[in-house]
């Protein structure tokens, strides 16, 4: 398609692989450059991962948390949009291969592929268990819980229907927290009065967690508020609980103290495990570099790779490590603060090296984590120059929302989510609750 990049006579040419978080920033810096910018991205969109939960539980549409990658680049005339997947990359060659076969050459490389779901060696859960990292997650998950309801009403057995209306969320981190905290409201709030066979109040909503608290990264006084506020919304906290089996009809857990528990469920959702994307162990394997065992490849200093400082590896993709004069190098969360972070250092560093100058190592600014539960309940932890600041409770479910809000991309978008919120706080409705048939959650998974 495009001859290599050594071969022409024209401006440095970097591609970014990826449109996410790390990626977008790139991106961004790089086109205000003399240089020329190719974004490969599978999809068409760049997506507000941290309000996917929204989507999944019918509070948000789906364009109020994604835009068009060709929209938010059409006034740069230095960046090309491509939509493809890049299956191969020639670090000698100094090329990516895509899906078609047609091959992108170029100076610098950016690869910010993201990550996807772990099951931890049993990928045959994922079609009764979906997790949440696209719309596509979103869009089943939010058909099989809403369709629970539905066929619920419909079954007459009572241990069938008991089924039908226990929902599981497993992996207590935040995305798990906020799905049980929100499927919970909907239970007990969005759909009263809808049905006439069923109450929606008497669902069941379970989170499970292997280890001993919820929400490990945040302090430990944070994790109990969360875990007080989850259980005063109604759900179910299962700690040091390890799912040892999925199928169409439940799950099996393993307790504490040994023994086991079987829980029917036909609507389950796996927030437990991340994985790179495929792309950082193929990336790994033709630069000689090395990766971790979920994948991400570890990097320099700088994010590039030993031996290849034309490539740079930026977001869920790298294993890299904060570097603070004065203090011992630290490893990066998988955030999207992080990866945002990274996908500038990347793009200076790139600057940098075509000016002739030395690059920098990465530094990440810890801004702190925050997480929502429910209507008024959140928890945050800020990292301040004077130290941390924390608050649960009315006030961090405020500025939980102020902040999802700012971060967004796109005024229409914010001032679309910030409607749709206020609406909902209001009506404790979700408009969002459509789906694009009547199959049964079970019949769906045993033949997803």
């Amino acid at each position: 398609m495009n001859a290599p990049a050594t071969a022409r006579a024209q401006r440095p040419h970097i591609v970014v692989v990826g449109c996410g978080f790390g990626g977008l920033e790139a991106t961004r810096l790089l086109s205000r450059s003399d240089v020329d910018v190719t974004i490969i991205e599978r999809t068409n969109h760049h997506l507000f991962q941290p309000l996917l939960y929204q989507v999944a539980t019918a509070g948000l549409a789906a364009p109020s948390i994604a835009a068009p990658v060709r929209v938010l680049f059409r006034g740069r005339e230095n960046v090309t949009t491509l939509l493809a997947e890049v299956t191969a990359i020639d670090p000698h060659g100094r090329a990516v291969t895509l899906a078609d076969g047609n091959r992108i050459g170029y100076d610098h490389l950016i690869v910010a592929a993201g990550a996807t779901h772990s099951y931890f060696g049993h990928d045959e859960w994922a079609a009764h268990a979906p997790g949440l990292k696209t719309l596509a997650d979103a869009f089943e998950i939010r058909r099989r819980m809403l369709m629970s309801f539905e066929s619920a009403e419909r079954e007459s057995d009572p241990q069938r229907r008991r089924a039908m209306l226990t929902f599981a969320v497993i992996g207590a981190g935040p995305t798990g927290v906020e799905m049980a905290g929100t499927m919970a409201e909907i239970a007990r709030h969005t759909l009263a009065g809808e049905f006439r066979r069923i109450d929606p109040a008497s669902a069941q909503v379970l989170l499970i967690e292997g280890n001993t608290r919820v929400l490990q990264a945040m302090p430990e006084s944070l994790s109990a508020k969360a875990l007080d506020q989850l259980r005063k919304l109604g759900v179910q906290v299962r700690l040091n609980a390890r799912v040892t089996a999925i199928d169409a009809a439940g799950l099996s857990i393993g307790m504490p103290d040994g023994g086991s528990e079987r829980i029917d469920s036909h609507c389950m959702v796996w927030a437990a495990g991340v994985a790179a994307s495929p792309l950082g162990r193929l990336l790994a394997e033709a630069t000689g570099a090395e990766s971790d065992r979920a994948g991400r490849v570890l990097v320099q200093p700088d994010l590039s790779l030993p031996g290849h400082p034309e490539i740079s590896v930026v977001g869920d993709l790298a294993a890299a490590q904060s570097h603070v004069p004065g203090k011992a190098p630290a490893p990066v969360p998988g955030v999207s603060p992080a990866a945002k972070q990274m996908g500038r250092t990347a793009a200076r560093n790139i600057l940098a090296r075509l000016r002739g100058q030395a690059t920098e190592a990465f530094r990440y600014a810890d801004y702190g984590n925050l997480a929502t539960i429910g209507r008024n309940s959140a928890v945050v932890d800020l990292a301040t120059p004077f130290g941390p600041f924390r608050m649960s409770g009315r006030l961090a479910w405020q500025f939980w929302l102020f902040a999802h809000i700012y971060f967004l991309i796109g005024f229409r978008n914010r001032l679309v989510v910030l409607m749709d919120w206020a609406s909902a706080y209001w009506s404790f409705q979700r408009y969002a609750r459509v789906v694009p048939d009547v199959a049964d959650p079970a019949t769906r998974a045993d033949s997803a």
